[in-house]
Parts: C-alpha cells; sequence; structure tokens
C-alpha cells in the first residue's frame, strides 16, 4: 500500500517586528496558500505581536 499524501503543510510563524520564527503549525494547502496573520507571543520581543506565515 502506498501512502496517502497529506493536505496539510508545516509552516513556520514569524514575527513581523523582530523576525523571529516563534511557532511552528501545520496549514490546509488543499485550496492553494493561506495568507494569514495572528496575534501571538513573542519572547524576544516580550508582548504579543502579529506573527505572518513563513516557510523555511
Amino acid at each position: 500500500m502506498a501512502k496517502r499524501k497529506s493536505k496539510r503543510e508545516y509552516v513556520w510563524l514569524e514575527c513581523k517586528e523582530c523576525s523571529e520564527r516563534n511557532y511552528r503549525t501545520s496549514v490546509s494547502v488543499a485550496e492553494g496558500t493561506p495568507k494569514f496573520e495572528l496575534s501571538k507571543y513573542c519572547k524576544r520581543e516580550r508582548k504579543h505581536t502579529a506573527h505572518k506565515i513563513r516557510r523555511k
């Protein structure tokens, strides 16, 4: 049996202020590349900042 190809992809969430990649999450890429921003905690800035998707 062949392994099924996943429709999810792992991406990094990068802080927009300090450009540090803090979080890794999986997103669905079935309909194309998603574009969104999340407000997450940045350890370097020590506050909640906007994070965007980055691929490695």
